[in-house]
């Protein structure tokens, strides 16, 4: 794999961190994105001494619609070619739509789903073109059922499942895979930037981010459409299938107080 180039959005910490690491282990080289220009060239430096593969670093904020083609007219320019992409730069926010700035609930519209579509389709057609390559989203367990006080981010996710399993469909028989990885909570700075660490659901446990990134690493590879790491993940996704859309609104609800 030492030709692969993957790009890696929210590369700076958690998930998106830890899959750097898994990728570059495989010797792929990579494109760092996030805002934190300091923490990627850390990790680039961090990736180029211990696996020897070639790191790019491009400090994006997602959040601005201009972002998404600026990273892909960067790397034209340099005649980089992208053969995966792991869409995992995502946040969220815990708190009611009437209340939550409204640019912060529009913020992770942009990054969460704008970005996610954008950089999807700017890479594809090159990866259909070669028949090869990959598309790799992080989603959520959120997106199986509505989030009340985390409106926006449920939704969201929801989205990326929903754009996820549809492009798979698409691209049967193309030779490009495409994965959607759908943790539960999982330590990492999400909660912190979410004002969520003190709610009910995150002091019912979570995963470790380099377990969940191995979990969505190794479906990615094996060519999965779907990726829930865990089991108590598993049952809760098919557990809301079957309960009363009601009671699973309250549930949730109730998880986020």
């Amino acid at each position: 794999m030492s030709s692969e180039t993957v790009l890696i959005t929210g590369a700076s910490l958690g998930i998106g961190y830890e899959l750097a690491k898994l990728f570059a282990a495989d010797k792929s080289n990579l494109v760092l994105v996030a805002r934190n220009g300091e923490k990627l060239d850390q990790l680039a430096a961090e990736l180029r001494k211990t696996h020897g593969v070639e790191v790019r670093v491009l400090p994006k904020d997602l959040a601005d619609p201009q972002s998404p083609q600026a990273i892909f007219d960067a790397l034209v320019a340099e005649n980089v070619r992208v053969d995966v992409v792991v869409n995992n730069a995502g946040f969220g926010a815990v708190g009611s739509v009437a209340t939550l700035p409204l640019e912060r609930q529009r913020d992770m519209i942009e990054v969460n789903i704008a970005a996610l579509t954008q950089l999807t389709r700017l890479f594809l057609p090159g990866m259909i073109e070669r028949g090869s390559g990959g598309i790799l989203n992080v989603g959520s367990t959120a997106a199986f059922q509505p989030g009340p006080y985390m409106a926006v981010y449920y939704a969201s996710k929801a989205y990326v499942l929903s754009f996820t399993e549809a492009l798979a469909e698409e691209l049967l028989g193309t030779g490009v895979r495409v994965t959607c990885l759908a943790p539960g909570p999982t330590a990492t700075g999400f909660a912190a930037t979410a004002n969520a660490e003190h709610r009910l659901l995150f002091k019912l446990g979570t995963a470790d981010a380099e377990s969940v990134a191995r979990a969505g690493y190794q479906g990615f590879r094996h060519g999965r459409s779907l990726v829930i790491p865990g089991l108590r993940n598993k049952l809760g996704t098919v557990a809301v299938r079957f309960a009363p859309r009601l009671l699973v609104r309250k549930v949730v609800k109730r998880l986020q107080l």
